[in-house]
C-alpha cells in the first residue's frame, strides 16, 4: 500500500477505540516496558520541552509528563480519533494536530523529541527526520522507536507471528484484519536500524547507538543534534 497520508490517517482513526489494548496482546504486554526504557537517556539530562511526534493516544507523552512534570511536553498527530484519546487522558500535555512533515514550531525550540512507530508509516523518511532535526536546539535528543530487523533464528519465530498471528488478532478484537496486516507487512521495505542511523548521519545527528528489544523485533535508535 502506498504510504499516502490520507491512507494512514484513516487507518489510525479507524483503529484509535481499540489501539491500546490490541498493542498490549500484540506485543505480549511489553511495549509499555520498553517505551519506559527508551526514557533513560532523558536522565541526568537538563530539558525544559519534548516533542512526542506521532503521538498517537500520548502514551510515551504521559510517561515523560509523568517522570519530569516540569517539563512542558508536546504531541503531535494527524489523527483526530487518536488525539481525542489523549486530551482526554492527559490534560496538561498540549496536543496538536498536525504533519510530522511540517512540524508546527519554530527552529531550535525543543531539547528532545521522539517518535515511536511512527517513520514505518511516511513515505518520505528523510524529510520527517529534517524537520525533527530543525525543531531540536543544538545537543537536543532524538530517540526513534519502531520495527527492527530480528536475527535469522528469531525471525523463523517472528516473521510468521506479524504476518499471521497479528492479522489474526486484528479480525478477532478489531473485526478487521486490513490495519494490522498493513502494519506486519508495513516492515518489510522499512529500512533497518543500521540503514535508519545511516540517515540520521547523513542529517547531522551524532553520537547514535542502538538498543534492541525482542530478539531485535523492535529497535530503538539514540542520537544527538550537532
Amino acid at each position: 500500500m502506498k504510504k499516502t497520508p490520507e491512507k494512514i490517517k484513516k487507518i489510525f482513526n479507524t483503529i484509535s477505540f481499540d489501539y491500546d489494548y490490541l498493542n498490549d496482546i500484540i506485543s505480549l504486554w511489553q511495549h509499555k516496558k520498553i517505551k519506559k526504557d527508551i526514557l533513560k537517556p532523558l536522565k541526568n539530562t537538563k530539558f525544559s520541552k519534548v516533542l512526542d511526534l506521532c503521538t498517537g493516544t500520548g502514551d510515551i507523552a504521559g510517561l515523560i509528563k509523568k517522570s519530569y512534570p516540569e517539563a512542558r511536553v508536546f504531541g503531535i498527530d494527524f489523527s483526530s480519533s487518536m488525539l481525542e484519546i489523549a486530551k482526554s487522558r492527559y490534560k496538561d500535555i498540549t496536543f496538536v494536530e498536525g504533519d510530522c512533515e511540517q512540524i508546527p514550531f519554530d527552529n531550535n525550540f525543543f531539547d528532545v523529541c521522539i517518535i515511536s512507530f511512527g517513520l514505518r508509516n511516511v513515505e518520505n523518511i528523510n524529510a520527517i527526520l529534517k524537520e525533527i532535526y530543525r525543531v531540536l536546539k543544538k545537543d537536543g535528543i532524538f530517540i526513534n522507536l519502531d520495527l527492527g530487523k530480528p536475527c535469522f533464528l528469531a525471525n523463523i519465530f517472528l516473521k510468521p507471528y506479524m504476518k499471521y498471528w497479528v492479522k489474526f488478532l486484528g479480525k478477532i478484537f478489531h473485526g478487521n484484519s486490513f490495519p494490522y496486516e498493513y502494519f506486519a507487512k508495513s516492515n518489510d521495505d522499512f529500512p533497518s536500524p543500521i540503514e535508519l542511523c545511516e540517515k540520521y548521519e547523513n542529517i547531522g545527528f551524532t553520537n547514535i547507538r542502538i538498543k534492541d528489544y525482542i530478539f531485535g523485533q523492535i529497535s530503538a535508535q539514540i542520537c544527538i543534534k550537532n
